[in-house]
């Protein structure tokens, strides 16, 4: 009954969503249509107004790629990495996590391919992809949009996050599914 219940509300919830916004606004005599094309006028203006910033990070992660660095990056890390614990077929996601959501998208969609959705790499590569964040996109992206110059400590701080999300990820994944 439970189970009928929760897929009876999650297949109405988006609906009665986006009816239930618009009746409030009308109830409280808001000018819902115009106010919707105000916001729409708004959103398109900061899309292109982020538009550099987001081409050149894309070109950057392209670069990053192309250029053989990932690999270098990867072949690095992994002997350290080994050493301490961490399965080398995660070291590329790592790497990639805080530069590019869609290339480490591309890297956990390859590992489940290859290790299986419920193996230990597959679901440590997808608590990894939802605990860590692409620190650099949002540098590069949102502060660019927002005229934010000096980051200041944001790097560090993202990275810091980014480093710990990976690291808390692989410890209980292991501890959760491991041998």
């Amino acid at each position: 009954m439970f189970a009928l219940i929760c897929e009876i509300l999650s297949a109405w919830a988006i609906p009665l969503v986006l009816l239930l916004i618009p009746l409030a606004g009308y109830l409280r005599r808001v000018r819902v249509y115009e106010a919707f094309v105000e916001g729409a006028a708004e959103g398109f203006q900061t899309a292109v107004r982020i538009m550099p910033f987001l081409v050149a990070m894309l070109v950057a992660v392209g670069v990053f790629r192309a250029s053989g660095a990932l690999e270098d990056c990867v072949a690095l890390l992994k002997p350290l990495l080994a050493f301490i614990g961490v399965p080398p077929e995660l070291v590329p996601l790592a790497v990639m996590r805080p530069l590019s959501g869609t290339g480490a998208l591309g890297l956990t969609t390859e590992l489940l391919a290859s290790e299986g959705p419920d193996s230990l790499i597959g679901r440590t590569a997808s608590t990894i992809l939802g605990s860590t964040d692409t620190t650099f996109y949002i540098l590069t992206v949102y502060f660019g949009a927002a005229g934010i110059r000096n980051p200041r400590y944001a790097v560090f701080v993202g990275l810091t996050g980014d480093i710990t999300g990976f690291f808390m990820s692989i410890y209980i994944c292991k501890l959760l599914f491991g041998p």
